[in-house]
């Protein structure tokens, strides 16, 4: 069965102003939309039809197929990215609440810590809260690089900074999209769900 796009959990224009409707109708109509057509391109010339999306990207990390690698990859980020935000603002509570005092302190710290580690990522890529260990990290990985090849990283929340992820919205300031989906559209009860380690298979399909 062929990879999908798979539908926002929102309406495109939910998470305006901070994201807007034209940004999501090209990041996920286009951008998304192309890396799913591109990855079923590959598997069906591979013979890797049957596998699991977290298959795919497992079997081209190992294989260093960097196409094929690229973009599963990207899929996998963008349906994760997707269910990391919400039109309703939100703050942690409960356990997540807990290892985020005993980790950074405060969110505020945390949310500075994951915007600073954002902004500073040279270049394409993701920054990343990640539980490994038991304990929350931040992190950025580039271009389409993922957790999901990496034993004991626990995808918990990411924001994408690709340029096409603000470019429409915010032009070449990346750190003004950072303040503002931080602020504003972080899902924490995705991410809070995510801490009993099933992260991989809320973006996973097949």
């Amino acid at each position: 069965m062929a990879f999908e796009l798979p539908a926002l959990p929102y309406d495109k224009g939910a998470l305006a102003p901070h994201m807007s409707a034209e940004t999501l109708e090209f990041h996920h109509g286009k951008h998304h939309k192309a890396y799913v057509d591109k990855t079923n391109g590959f598997v069906t010339e591979k013979g890797l039809d049957g596998l699991k999306l977290s298959e795919v990207i497992k079997k081209a990390k190992e294989t260093n197929d960097k196409g094929l690698f690229n973009n599963s990859a990207q899929i996998w980020n963008h349906s994760f990215f997707w269910q990391c935000l919400s039109p309703e603002k939100q703050a942690p509570t409960g356990k997540l609440a807990e290892l985020i005092t005993e980790g950074f302190g405060s969110a505020e710290a945390l949310v500075k810590a994951l915007v600073t580690e954002s902004t500073n990522h040279f270049a394409s890529g993701w920054g990343w809260l990640v539980l490994d260990g038991g304990k929350l990290k931040v992190t950025s990985l580039h271009d389409a690089d993922t957790p999901v090849v990496y034993d004991g990283m626990q995808p918990l929340l990411t924001i994408d900074v690709w340029e096409h992820a603000y470019y429409i919205d915010y032009r070449n300031a990346r750190p003004a999209y950072l303040d503002a989906v931080s602020a504003n559209l972080i899902n924490w009860e995705f991410v809070a769900q995510n801490l009993d380690g099933a992260g991989v298979s809320r973006a996973d399909q097949g």
